[in-house]
């Protein structure tokens, strides 16, 4: 149990980092003015949120070898990376959101008292933008946590492959209950943190 909740931590902590900014940075390019950028990023964010994580997690998996052989890579980097690209098109449509519910009024302001764009979006807009959008992206993180229980499919000793092994050597439903138990407080622990992040920004209201 210890050793699939290393991989559930090791999913979750690196999918966050790479996930979010990855998420802004197609945001971005969402509310750019070009046309092919958001036609790219579009068709992306449709892709990836019209099918389920898991047939995408397998099309990696098990397609790309088909493709070449050159394309096979562990379970783990699979896994890292169908995370990533998933749930970064979900953050992408967050922040878009959120960018988009700042009024243009601050972003004028701000150039008229001479702030270049990072010290902008730096000092004034993003604070802005993680207050609004802390209430789904704080739901993606949970979703998250629980979501990982699907690289069983890859052979990844998890937290839910472990417990089907011992239940299916023990013949016993109790890992699942232990499974169980340890999702709710890794998700409780999360939730509880997260409200205290959201408490933080709260001077914003």
């Amino acid at each position: 149990m210890i050793d699939g909740v290393k991989i559930v931590l090791e999913i979750f902590v690196l999918t966050t980092v790479f996930s979010i900014p990855l998420g802004i940075l197609v945001a971005f390019l969402r509310l750019s003015k070009s046309k092919v950028a958001r036609s790219i990023t579009g068709f992306y964010i449709w892709i990836m949120r019209g099918t389920p994580l898991l047939l995408q997690m397998m099309f990696l998996y098990y397609g790309l070898p088909i493709v070449s052989q050159k394309l096979v890579f562990n379970q783990m980097t699979i896994a890292l990376f169908a995370f990533t690209v998933n749930y970064a098109a979900y953050y992408a449509e967050i922040f878009r959101s959120g960018f988009m519910s700042i009024d243009k009024g601050q972003f004028e302001a701000a150039q008229v008292m001479g702030f270049d764009k990072i010290t902008m979006y730096r000092r004034i807009i993003l604070p802005q933008v993680f207050k609004r959008v802390l209430p789904p992206v704080s739901n993606e993180l949970i979703n998250l946590v629980k979501d990982t229980s699907l690289v069983y499919i890859l052979g990844l000793n998890d937290l839910f492959r472990i417990a089907l092994i011992a239940s299916n050597r023990e013949v016993s439903f109790m890992p699942f209950v232990y499974v169980a138990i340890i999702y709710l407080v890794m998700t409780g622990l999360l939730t509880k943190i997260l409200s205290m992040l959201e408490n933080k920004y709260s001077y914003y209201n």
